[in-house]
């Protein structure tokens, strides 16, 4: 064994996750099998932090496994057949994502701050008040009463 390889103690440090998210990016193919020790340790290449650290940083940014998954497998085959698979469409797309829920987020923000202006104390009643800010009263008016 060369100190190229680590252990999955080693690698999950290393690479700052734990050992059930090293095996289960293992499952989900994200990271390839590791070889086995003549004792049937799992020795990982030391690549494979690189690896692990990328997953980690591409979820930070919003990516999902599922996401993260194509974007190593375009980058694993880049004159491969999928031509807007790469970053630079994947990141594109995830800004437009990011960019409106930032856009809804800020108009919910306005929302509360105005309930919080207003005063509004109590759901059931704010709903049932026309003078509320917060969409309550639209969202009762159109809401069909239940039946028992």
């Amino acid at each position: 064994m060369t100190a190229a390889w680590l252990r999955t103690g080693q690698i999950a440090e290393a690479a700052g996750v734990n050992q059930q998210t090293l095996r289960y990016y293992e499952r989900r193919g994200l990271l390839a099998a590791p070889d086995r020790s003549p004792g049937g340790h799992r020795l990982y290449p030391a690549e494979a932090v690189t690896i692990l650290r990328v997953i980690k940083a591409a979820q930070r940014l919003g990516f999902t496994l599922d996401e993260i998954s194509d974007l190593l497998e375009a980058g694993r085959h880049r004159h491969g057949s999928k031509p807007n698979a790469g970053l630079q469409t994947r990141a594109r797309h995830k800004l437009a994502d990011v960019e409106a829920k930032i856009a809804d987020l800020t108009v919910i923000a306005a929302s509360l701050r105005t309930a919080l202006d207003a005063g509004c104390d109590d759901l059931i009643d704010c709903a049932h008040s026309p003078t509320c800010p917060l969409p309550f009263a639209e969202i009762a008016a159109n809401t069909p009463p239940l039946v028992d």
